[in-house]
């Protein structure tokens, strides 16, 4: 399954796991007196009554969603609108399976642990992208379908709406900003009061983190990206994985505002031979989806004479839940991925020489 990753604003951009073919799309923070992180409890008002009024109707760039009651059977499609879900008390029943993120119990993490530990049903995984299990999604019987963020087709969605109200993206497929995901989840399930709470939520979990790190103030990043050797990329500053990186306290590099975005995603493709433009930017951060991809991009001399990865001051996960949960910023990832990346980061800012 294609390793996703997340336009903050309007369009996205998807590449596959091999590395990063570019073309999601989709694809998330701590003081010494907090929990570690597998302790970290989600924000779940899971007792909390819907206070939506219903009927409930959602409108989509594919069609409408006539929600006419509380769904208690949830079924979600695409990325984060089952961390959601979660979040606001309602597991659901069925998810899309994304098993490159996901750990040994064949779950992403933040969805087994939060799940299990509410003492809940963990959903039932099925197929997704391009060939959705149908099927299944019957068999599961659902009220509501979510998919606010993903990249189902009209043909798809025509299919999806004959089960249940399906709730699609609002402008292009893998295009919904983080936040309004999160407020389109909870007014389909009659919730849109908790929206802000946990958008909120979100937002001081991550400046709880930065005010923990002063040394990170006036240190610049670029996050990169390849599709392969030969190649080098950049996210643009909204870019969610950018943007989680910003509310962390470090500062985008403003180079990457002078390269052409590519049309259609928060990033831009600029070419290895533009390697040294980044020369200014204090860290690099990126990720590789296997070892010997890593050997392959790092043996290359125009990269690895980009200034910050020379010194070493690189920050990449080594693993693809990690890699999954700091690409995406929902209520679950966020404080999963937290305590997890701050050690990372502080070993590259270390290296820095002001």
């Amino acid at each position: 399954m294609p390793l996703r990753f997340p336009r903050a604003r309007r369009h996205a951009l998807t590449l596959s796991t091999a590395v990063a073919a570019a073309a999601l799309a989709l694809g998330a923070c701590s003081a010494p007196a907090e929990k570690p992180a597998a302790e970290q409890p989600a924000e779940q008002p899971a007792a909390q009554k819907a206070t939506g009024a219903f009927p409930v109707t959602i409108d989509s760039a594919l069609g409408q969603a006539k929600i006419t009651q509380q769904p208690k059977r949830v079924v979600t499609l695409g990325q984060g609108s089952a961390e959601t879900a979660i979040a606001l008390g309602i597991v659901p029943v069925g998810i899309e399976s994304y098993a490159w993120g996901s750990d040994q119990s064949g779950y992403l993490p933040w969805i087994h642990e939060a799940v299990t530990k509410s003492g809940g049903t963990l959903p039932k995984q099925f197929t997704g992208g391009e060939d959705i299990d149908v099927d299944t999604i019957v068999e599961l019987e659902p009220d509501v379908i979510l998919a606010p963020w993903s990249g189902i087709t009209k043909e798809q969605y025509s299919v999806l709406s004959g089960i249940a109200p399906t709730v699609a993206y609002p402008d292009l497929p893998w295009s919904t900003n983080w936040d309004q995901q999160i407020e389109i989840v909870s007014k389909a399930l009659g919730k849109p009061e908790e929206a802000p709470k946990l958008i909120s939520g979100i937002k001081r979990r991550l400046a709880d983190a930065a005010a923990t790190r002063p040394q990170y103030k006036d240190v610049s990043f670029s996050y990169i990206y390849t599709t392969g050797p030969g190649t080098l990329g950049v996210f643009k500053p909204e870019e969610q994985r950018v943007a989680m990186v910003s509310m962390l306290g470090l500062t985008p590099d403003p180079v990457v505002n002078e390269f052409k975005e590519t049309e259609g995603t928060d990033s831009a493709l600029i070419g290895l031979e533009n390697a040294q433009k980044l020369a200014k930017s204090d860290l690099v951060f990126t990720f590789y989806t296997d070892a010997k991809t890593r050997k392959e991009i790092e043996a290359q001399k125009l990269y690895a004479a980009i200034p910050a990865i020379k010194r070493g001051g690189v920050v990449a996960g080594d693993d693809t839940p990690f890699v999954t949960a700091s690409s995406i910023i929902n209520p679950l990832t966020v404080p999963w991925v937290v305590d997890r990346y701050l050690p990372l980061i502080d070993k590259a800012v270390a290296t820095v020489e002001k």
